[in-house]
């Protein structure tokens, strides 16, 4: 897999909404069982790809920006009426000079640095591109379930659809396909396009299936599409957290024998 990055870190600006209503996991991004809030581990994480330099994190409450100090990222307190992370990232990204703005999301505190590069690299790759993100192989459950999105690709990385919809179908076989790519919540956007973005009305599709990027192919954005071979899931409900836990956790010794 081509490693393909902008020409200079100082191009790339890496933000990460944070949003402190959560409805699944009340007060996710500041549980802090493992140390420290969530939200500052996953800005250390995210500032792996191109250096704390780089990473801002756009919060909705100052509780979030408190949370962050300490880490060398900066954060930043945007309106309280955004709609959307995009929107609170596009607030941010309006007074920034960066070309290539990543999208991070505040609870995914395990995100590859690598899958973060590969996403801007993606718009340095494909001119044709305004958005990239990223998506992983599934199977069968990944089909069933509507709340893994599925991205449909043509060749050359280039995203085709998004539905929560098992996609594509297998006329022959009379069913969804047995593969398919659950799409990755990572996005990269080239600057002008995210606050373009941001400025157009939610569009039907999109308000149909709640999905963002549909706004954006709706509109004629293209949008750039690189398979990656595994990624570790975000924390969206108790049990994803624990199962991060579980994942810090050291490994015991084993005992010696007698």
């Amino acid at each position: 897999m081509a490693r393909l990055q902008p020409s200079t870190p100082a191009a790339v600006a890496v933000l990460i909404p944070a949003r402190r209503a959560s409805t699944r996991l009340p007060e996710k991004l500041l549980l802090a069982e493992h140390g420290e809030p969530l939200i500052a581990t996953a800005a250390r994480q995210a500032a792996k790809a191109f250096g704390a330099a780089a990473v801002t994190v756009c919060a909705d409450d100052d509780a979030l920006v408190a949370a962050v100090r300490g880490t060398g990222v900066a954060a930043r307190l945007t309106r309280i009426d955004h709609q959307s992370g995009t929107d609170r990232i596009a607030e941010v990204a309006a007074t920034l000079t960066a070309d290539i703005i990543v999208n991070v999301q505040g609870d995914e505190p395990e995100m590859e640095p690598e899958h973060i590069r590969l996403v801007a690299g993606l718009l340095a790759r494909h001119p044709w591109a305004g958005m990239a993100t990223l998506a992983v192989a599934g199977g069968e459950a990944e089909q069933r379930n509507p709340n893994n999105v599925k991205v449909v690709l043509a060749g050359g990385e280039r995203a085709l659809w998004f539905t929560r919809s098992p996609a594509p179908y297998d006329r022959d076989r009379g069913a969804p396909a047995a593969l398919c790519h659950r799409h990755l919540g990572i996005y990269a956007y080239r600057r002008e396009v995210l606050l373009g973005y941001a400025r157009l009305p939610a569009s039907r599709l999109e308000q149909l299936e709640k999905l963002e990027q549909l706004r954006a192919l709706e509109a004629g954005i293209g949008i750039a599409c690189a398979v990656v071979p595994s990624a570790v899931a975000g924390v969206d409900v108790r049990a994803d957290y624990d199962a991060f836990l579980s994942r810090l956790a050291p490994t015991p010794s084993p005992r010696s024998l007698p």
